[in-house]
């Protein structure tokens, strides 16, 4: 709780200090004030940061995707977002990050709380301020993959945003994300089929298996012979044993179906472009 919420409780500054000094509850900064004396939650932290950062901060960028759902893009820091020109105190743990863009009563989120951005605005913030374009395309892959925020809105949110870091390598991977590549696996395989004149392949199609159940393909291709050609792309959660034999089970359905798959390691479409590349021609007809 804020000092100001406490006082409008009826406990003063005095009463605060006094449990401090007892070590019932914690000062988090100058105006934060956890009420125990733990380690304070994930929740708490960022509850903290948000009323020590003043009255029009929010959490922004990989924290605020974090309270909407994001997962697998953790940060050991918290961001925070304020309005140009806004005096912080320094937080341990928290990133304070200055926009002229930001508005607060059209950027934050109506009801979520901890107040934060919208998803589209924290995904573009998220994307623009790392360190590689590579990540930055990453984490939209992951927003749209675990169904957060669309590529439409993100795309608006990218086109307000003006000149930022990143901005022709998002633009692109929007693009692709559109087309159906969720994620970062996809695209790069997507810009393969580009670099190497390959014929680009539909993406995420659902098919049915035998039992029934929505299937849903990296990539597919139609030859001139009307065979179909299916690909897919492979990260590290596929050498898991039960992801493992399910991509095999429906690698024989499509197999019995009469369909020609290949599978390829996402590092290899990284690394070995070129043979991923050579195996696709041989397969598509076109070598």
């Amino acid at each position: 709780m804020s000092r100001t919420q406490l006082r409008e409780l009826g406990i003063d500054a005095d009463r605060v200090s006094a449990q401090v000094r007892a070590g019932r509850w914690t000062a988090n900064g100058p105006n934060a004030v956890v009420l125990h004396n733990g380690p304070p939650t994930l929740r708490q932290r960022w509850w903290a940061a948000v009323i020590d950062a003043g009255p029009h901060a929010c959490l922004g960028a990989f924290t605020a995707l974090a309270a909407d759902g994001l997962t697998g893009w953790e940060r050991p820091h918290l961001d925070m977002l304020v309005p140009r020109g806004t005096t912080v105190a320094p937080q341990d743990g928290v990133r304070i990050h200055e926009s002229r863009r930001y508005r607060p009563q059209d950027d934050r989120h109506p009801s979520r709380l901890p107040p934060r951005t919208r998803t589209a605005r924290s995904a573009i913030d998220a994307a623009a301020w790392s360190l590689s374009a590579r990540t930055a395309v990453g984490v939209l892959a992951a927003v749209v993959q675990q169904r957060l925020a669309r590529v439409d809105d993100m795309t608006d949110e990218l086109e307000r945003a003006g000149r930022i870091r990143h901005r022709r390598a998002m633009a692109a991977a929007l693009v692709d994300i559109g087309g159906g590549s969720q994620a970062l696996s996809e695209i790069d395989f997507v810009r393969l089929c580009r670099r190497f004149g390959l014929p680009e392949p539909d993406r995420q199609h659902v098919r049915l298996d035998a039992s029934g159940r929505r299937r849903y393909l990296d990539a597919r291709w139609r030859r001139r012979d009307g065979r179909l050609v299916v690909a897919e792309v492979d990260g590290a959660l596929h050498l898991l044993p039960e992801r493992y034999w399910d991509d095999m089970a429906r690698d024989n359905d499509l197999a019995l179906d009469g369909q020609l798959v290949l599978r390829f390691a996402a590092f290899a479409v990284r690394h070995h472009p070129d043979r991923v590349a050579a195996q696709l021609a041989r397969a598509l007809l076109t070598t």
